[in-house]
């Protein structure tokens, strides 16, 4: 367990398929921890620890022969900030890396691995999935991992729901759990994660829309005084990002050519002056592609897929101190800024949260993300 003088601590949690709290001789040589979230991609973990052999120790480093620290061993991270603890990740161990020193005391050795989605990437299959809509799909294929998840997934059905004709095409999976359901995610403007609840070893698996309706976390606060609560913060927009679809596609069943067209983001507005809108008529628009075989259902979600990921014109990165902050950034919800004037306050996504601790020191690197200037409410309740 590290812990700061100001109180904060963190537990160590190692096993094979079920974790426990670390025994003290690893907790002892843990000299650092990185924790990656990402709302794109996977979510990762970076372990240091300081390698040392007694006088008995000929053969090799205790701490690398640990069966606990092995490929694919579970590994836990929670934190504690007061009497309340938070799991900042639940994954396995993937790869290690050991750097012997030349003085005593200098050798290094780092451990790297990735949340329980890494169980989902292993093994690749060919298996069909007739009349089965997407969201049906990825239950199916999310119910091989209980043992990993511990609690019910939430998987929401997607807006413009495609249940496949048997005599006219029956989708079908070729490589793993997780690059399929991922695709089917991308498909219909959807992200698919896996985070960690409140207790150890009980994830949620979620499919479905950006979560861009949570209630707002702590506000981070720039030139304020005595009220600042972020080391840093640099806002960039991106005027070539935004991107609509322009293209057409056939109906099989009719027979006719149907235009696909998309104007704007149907995602939940964070600011009142998205890029799509303020650009006009200076909006990058680009063809619809590959609507060969698809219907006007699928080739509608796909071109609006483009222009959901790309609307986010405006970014902030920043780095916080967590004692100063008193509490957790998470990625994949949303969070206040105050302080930085009407057209950059407001809230923001928060796409990427990397936590570094070590002894006597937290803190949190993040990158935040909105589709314009503007704020929505004119207060940003710390």
């Amino acid at each position: 367990m590290l812990a700061s003088l100001l109180g904060v601590r963190m537990t160590l949690w190692l096993g094979p398929a079920l974790a426990a709290p670390a025994p003290l001789q690893v907790v002892e040589a843990l000299t650092g921890v990185e924790v990656n979230l990402n709302a794109e991609g996977r979510d990762g973990f970076q372990l240091t620890f300081s390698l040392g052999r007694g006088p008995g120790d000929i053969v090799d480093y205790p701490l690398l022969a640990n069966p606990l620290l092995r490929p694919f061993s579970r590994v836990i991270i929670q934190v504690w900030m007061g009497v309340a603890p938070e799991v900042l990740i639940d994954g396995f161990i993937t790869k290690h890396q050991v750097n012997p020193g030349n003085e005593p005391g200098s050798s290094t050795l780092v451990i790297t691995g990735e949340d329980v989605r890494v169980m989902m990437d292993l093994r690749e299959f060919s298996l069909p999935y007739p009349q089965m809509s997407p969201d049906v799909r990825v239950r199916l294929m999310l119910a091989k991992y209980a043992l990993y998840l511990g609690a019910p997934p939430m998987v929401l059905p997607p807006i413009t729901l495609d249940v496949p004709i048997l005599f006219e095409r029956i989708p079908a999976q070729s490589g793993t759990d997780l690059r399929y359901i991922e695709e089917l995610a991308r498909e219909v403007s959807y992200v698919f994660y896996v985070e960690p609840t409140l207790a150890p070893m009980v994830n949620l698996a979620y499919w479905g829309p950006e979560n861009r309706l949570s209630i707002p976390q702590s506000a981070l606060s720039v030139n304020m005084g005595p009220a600042t609560n972020v080391t840093s913060l640099n806002f960039n927009y991106d005027a070539l990002g935004p991107t609509t679809v322009l293209g057409t596609v056939q109906d099989k069943r009719l027979g006719l050519v149907l235009p696909v067209m998309t104007f704007a983001s149907l995602r939940p507005p964070l600011a009142p002056l998205p890029a799509l809108l303020v650009q006009q008529p200076n909006v990058r628009s680009e063809l619809a592609h590959d609507t060969a075989g698809l219907d006007p259902i699928q080739a509608f979600a796909r071109a609006q897929a483009v222009t959901d990921r790309s609307a986010d014109a405006l970014s902030a990165d920043g780095e916080l101190d967590a004692l100063r902050y008193n509490g957790l950034l998470r990625a994949r919800r949303l969070v206040g800024v105050r302080g930085a004037g009407f057209l950059l306050d407001g809230f923001y996504f928060v796409k990427r949260v990397t936590h570094s601790i070590k002894k006597g020191e937290y803190k949190q690197r993040f990158s935040l993300t909105r589709e314009g200037f503007g704020a929505m409410s004119p207060v940003v309740v710390p």
